[in-house]
């Protein structure tokens, strides 16, 4: 078990070095949450390899990283170092074909 400071390191360590990085229910394989798999689906349509945190077996990340984001829940998109938002804000992106451009200019740095 971690401190609250170690996780908080370790997941802004996660957030820098990857350009994009998604904290789901599940593996983006195998979703557990109807949240989790509408996000994935949308980030995959993207065409770009990304990072993913099982948020159900890292409870630490699950309790901690809502404080550094200021988001309550899950899944959450980090993009560039940047919280994007949650399954509603990302689909909608991906609707209006504003998340692609954002995920390959991540993956481009």
């Amino acid at each position: 078990m971690s401190t609250e400071s170690e996780t908080i390191d370790q997941i802004k360590e996660q957030i820098a070095a990857n350009p994009i990085i998604l904290y789901m229910k599940g593996s983006p394989t195998a979703p557990q949450c109807g949240f989790s798999a509408r996000t994935v689906q949308a980030l995959m349509a993207c065409g770009q390899r990304f990072a993913y945190v099982d948020v159900l077996t890292n409870s630490d990340v699950r309790q901690h990283l809502p404080k550094i984001g200021h988001w309550p829940t899950f899944p959450q998109l980090w993009i560039a170092g940047e919280l994007i938002g949650g399954c509603d804000i990302v689909t909608d992106l991906h609707t209006k074909g504003e998340l692609k451009p954002l995920v390959v200019a991540a993956v481009a740095k």
